[in-house]
């Protein structure tokens, strides 16, 4: 069966740039390469991935894409831009006329202002992408959720892929009000949730997949296998977890399932979500 890894990240690592990984997450304080996620996904059975930026910056999107352009494995890329710059318009064909270019994201789940996905500019910015069939990652915290929903209903004939199925407070073990928010979102079509930077979320050295559980069975109530996809975090979820035991457990999760379905969480819905080839 066929496993695409629709969200995971390369950097090459400088403090100031990735200012966000503190004393805790030391083990991420290294460079982080194709050639360094290539043999965990041969040991997991991951023919493809798709590369996700970890910083606001131009300069990163285009490394994403070069490694795109020289990794067979790598079959989309989700870079930054600028949503918010009124001259956009004439800087999107820059970055939107290679091929591997399939989605944006902004971190919205460290702004200040916790409604900045309502701004204006914001959403003029994201209006932009439409001609080009992008994709839009929502990455977010579960109280972010209702604002979301207001946002996203603002762009009915966009696709949004939600990352890290919105946070919740896993380490607290509670599931409101993100469950009923979750179900919420859930109800527009145009939205995907990732099956991914859960662990992350949980106790990071003491977490079970009894704990996970009830967050999974929430998400597959809510969205169905056909808008869940696959992803790792990698190389965050390190802090929490190695590659394959991820992956482990989320075999384990969708066991259950049917084998059409399971094939379309591992990799028939990215492809549907990125438009990959």
């Amino acid at each position: 069966m066929e496993r695409i890894d629709a969200h995971h990240h390369f950097w090459f690592y400088d403090p100031e740039g990735y200012a966000w990984i503190d004393d805790r997450m030391s083990v991420l304080r290294r460079n982080f390469l194709p050639e360094d996620l290539e043999p965990e996904l041969q040991c997991a059975g991951v023919t493809g991935v798709i590369s996700v930026e970890a910083r606001p910056s131009w300069r990163e999107t285009w490394q994403l894409l070069q490694f795109a352009n020289d990794a067979k494995f790598i079959r989309g890329v989700v870079g930054w831009l600028p949503l918010i710059d009124a001259d956009l318009p004439r800087k999107l064909p820059t970055l939107t006329d290679h091929p591997k270019l399939k989605g944006i994201r902004h971190n919205l789940q460290d702004e200040p202002d916790a409604f900045y996905m309502l701004r204006e500019d914001f959403n003029r910015g994201l209006s932009d992408l439409k001609p080009y069939q992008l994709a839009y990652d929502i990455l977010i915290y579960e109280r972010h959720l209702p604002q979301t929903v207001t946002f996203i209903d603002r762009h009915p004939g966009q696709v949004f892929v939600l990352d890290h199925i919105a946070k919740p407070r896993i380490a607290a073990g509670e599931l409101s009000p993100w469950q009923e928010n979750l179900r919420e979102l859930a109800l527009r079509p145009n939205v995907y949730c990732k099956l991914s930077g859960i662990i992350t979320e949980a106790d990071w050295t003491n977490w079970t997949e009894a704990q996970l559980r009830p967050y999974f069975d929430v998400v597959l109530k809510a969205f169905g296998p056909e808008r869940i996809l696959f992803g790792s975090d990698w190389p965050v979820c390190l802090v929490a977890g190695a590659y394959q035991r991820w992956v482990d457990v989320v075999a384990t999760l969708i066991s259950d399932l049917p084998v059409a379905d399971q094939a379309l969480i591992w990799a028939g819905t990215a492809r549907k979500a990125y438009h990959l080839a």
